[in-house]
């Protein structure tokens, strides 16, 4: 409540007969927004996870020059808020337990409740830092039903980006403990790596999930680690226009909703007056047919045309399987479908990356002729069944192929889709949305996984990176913070003769970052699927990055943490000579198998296949094409499947080249 002057002339008259000191008493009483209110950030609420044997912080807003007292295990903490209204309050170094309370008393009190105390590990990158739980339970069924561990818990930051100021709050998100149906939701990466550090140090685990499918690095740094990076900081500058992004926004959704409108107009599969193809009593006797799965660019007459193409399939099913529950399977569509059973829509996906696992209750399947039916929608020309996934239907424990010839038919022909900007991949739109809020939480370290969307420009890769992990350590105030990071993983279809690759580039930038002090790497090359940009094997990668947590954040120098890693060369003769910074822990090949994926160069760039052996810390390259060698790359690909070599505990050595050309 302001008080003006005519509100204070109100009040020296009596109201209804009360006296003007009693009125003002009364209205005080009345009117709770009279007196200041202390508000703490969203991530300082019940259930959240404080970081042991740190200095933590609390913080929040109250009136500028407001008192405060916080209570929590015993201790009392003052503060007054600043001329700003904003108050910080350092606690004492916790040992890990709880569940606590934590009390703050001003003008009001709040109370935080079933705190604990633990490691907090920030979970960012991009989608498969991101992908869930929900995404892999099939995989991990067992993992899943047994994830009743209320010491591990994940708050989910919502999108949100900003061009103008850091913000100050995150839009929304609780603390949630993990439970079979809890954990559904949290970060997949960062769960498999919870549960086993919670297991092996015995404390509570907090993850911070902060990931954005498909953000690029250069979208995670501040304002001050942007100007490094002239280009970036003259993208991301018109963005700062609030009126100008929103213009855009406008002009551009028109544009999107106009094109789906025309799709709808044209599409042939929904033309009033008449039968609907996804209808089961709609003749299709007449359609063409291709093989699924597959591209109709590659298969059909249509070429690479855009707009919806309408697929069905006939199958029967016995008596036995009518009426019964069941699960679609269509591996993943490019790019966006709506698929009918038995003219029963079942399931609907607007991108091509979801896989589609369509669930139904009873009444879609009967006895006999069963018809489905998928429309596919392609934004780009290139649509179809991705190849190597499952087509498959399953009901009353049967699983039946659906592989093989489709029915097709082109419903409609449209231009590609109108191109949009994804602001939040705009340079340091997510540090200032998602980063800057939770700034000052006391964090164990920082999971990072991430790198896909600069395949494109693989060489601002290192710098940035470099800038991203000191800029987060200062905006902390850590300035060891730990920062672990994933490798990327092998992708795309594999190919026989050596070549450039953008992917190869990033993993070996990714691990010159290991030169930077308190980081650690996992490499995957080996658990990748080269159709999907998102593989399921997220166990894997959290176990890893695991192992790099406990050497690089928890001083276990006896564990050993990655396989092994190029250090330098020495060329003898026609052979070059590599040597390693972990001989220690061995060098090996999966299945003792001859080493492969290795290729070198002489003066000439051109990189041929080698022969390779290992000498006991030391491995010898060479080729017979090769007399004069300068070069050697070891798993230089998109997707490197030959490359084998490992050490004891079976770790994958990481993609390295020895050149910089």
């Amino acid at each position: 409540m302001i008080f003006s002057d005519n509100n204070m002339e109100r009040l020296r008259r009596p109201l209804g007969g009360i006296p003007g000191l009693a009125a003002l008493a009364c209205l005080l009483l009345l009117a709770p927004e009279a007196a200041a209110t202390v508000r703490l950030p969203r991530l300082v609420s019940d259930g959240m996870v404080l970081q042991r044997d740190a200095e933590v912080n609390v913080w929040g807003w109250a009136t500028p020059g407001e008192s405060l007292t916080l209570r929590f295990r015993g201790k009392t903490y003052r503060a007054t808020a600043d001329a700003a209204g904003r108050w910080s309050i350092p606690l004492a170094r916790q040992s890990a337990g709880g569940p606590f309370e934590l009390s703050i008393k001003a003008s009001n009190e709040l109370t935080v409740k079933d705190i604990l105390v633990g490691d907090v590990w920030l979970c960012s990158g991009q989608s498969n830092m991101e992908l869930p739980m929900r995404r892999v339970r099939d995989k991990y069924p067992e993992v899943i039903a047994q994830a009743a561990n209320p010491r591990i818990r994940q708050f989910a930051v919502p999108l949100r980006y900003e061009f103008r100021r850091p913000l100050t709050d995150v839009s929304g998100g609780r603390w949630l403990a993990a439970d079979p149906q809890t954990v559904l939701d949290f970060t997949a990466v960062g769960y498999f790596f919870a549960r086993e550090i919670s297991a092996q140090y015995q404390v509570p685990v907090g993850l911070i999930r902060n990931a954005v499918g498909g953000s690029p690095a250069e979208a995670w740094l501040s304002a001050g680690a942007l100007k490094q990076f002239p280009k970036y900081e003259q993208q991301s500058a018109p963005y700062q226009d609030s009126a100008l992004v929103a213009s855009i926004k406008q002009r551009e959704n028109a544009a999107v909703t106009d094109w789906y409108k025309q799709l709808h107009r044209a599409d042939l599969g929904e033309a009033p007056g008449q039968t609907r193809w996804s209808s089961p009593g709609y003749d299709a006797s007449g359609w063409a047919t291709m093989n699924v799965p597959g591209y109709w660019a590659d298969q059909t007459p249509l070429g690479a045309v855009n707009g919806v193409v309408w697929f069905r399939k006939e199958i029967d099913l016995p008596a036995t399987l009518a009426g019964q529950p069941g699960r679609l399977e269509l591996g993943t569509l490019v790019d966006a479908d709506s698929t009918y059973f038995n003219g029963q829509l079942v399931g609907t996906t607007g991108y091509q990356y979801p896989p589609r696992k369509y669930d139904f209750g009873p009444g879609v399947l009967k006895a006999g002729k069963n018809i489905i039916t998928v429309r596919l929608i392609s934004n780009s020309g290139r649509g179809g069944f991705t190849l190597d996934k499952n087509y498959q239907l399953t009901a009353g424990g049967q699983t039946l192929d659906l592989r093989g010839a489709w029915q097709y038919r082109l419903g409609a022909t449209l231009p590609l889709t109108p191109a949009t900007t994804t602001f939040h991949y705009q340079p340091g739109g997510l540090y200032n949305g998602l980063i800057a809020p939770l700034l000052p939480y006391a964090l164990k370290g920082v999971l990072w996984y991430q790198g896909e969307s600069n395949t494109k420009n693989p060489a601002d890769y290192q710098a940035l990176m470099t800038s991203l992990i000191a800029d987060w350590r200062t905006q902390f105030q850590q300035p060891k913070l730990p920062f672990l990071y994933v490798q990327l993983a092998n992708f795309m279809a594999a190919k026989k003769e050596p070549g450039e690759s953008s992917w190869a580039a990033v993993r070996d930038a990714q691990r010159r970052l290991l030169a930077l002090p308190h980081t650690g790497m996992a490499v995957i090359t080996d658990t990748g699927e080269w159709n999907d940009i998102h593989p399921l094997d997220k166990q894997t990668v959290g176990h890893r990055l695991a192992l790099a947590a406990r050497q690089v954040a928890y001083g276990d120098q006896q564990v050993v943490a990655a396989g092994p890693l190029y250090h330098s060369t020495q060329t003898t003769g026609n052979k070059i000579v590599l040597q390693f910074s972990n001989p220690a822990n061995g060098l090996l090949t999966k299945g003792n198998a001859p080493l492969a994926g290795f290729t070198i160069a002489g003066a000439d760039r051109r990189f041929v296949p080698a022969q390779a052996r290992i000498e006991k810390d030391k491995i010898l390259v060479w080729s017979d094409q090769v007399p004069t060698p300068v070069a050697v790359r070891y798993a230089w690909a998109d997707n490197p499947t030959d490359s084998n070599l490992t050490n004891r505990e079976g770790l994958p050595a990481s993609p390295f080249r020895t050149d910089d050309f």
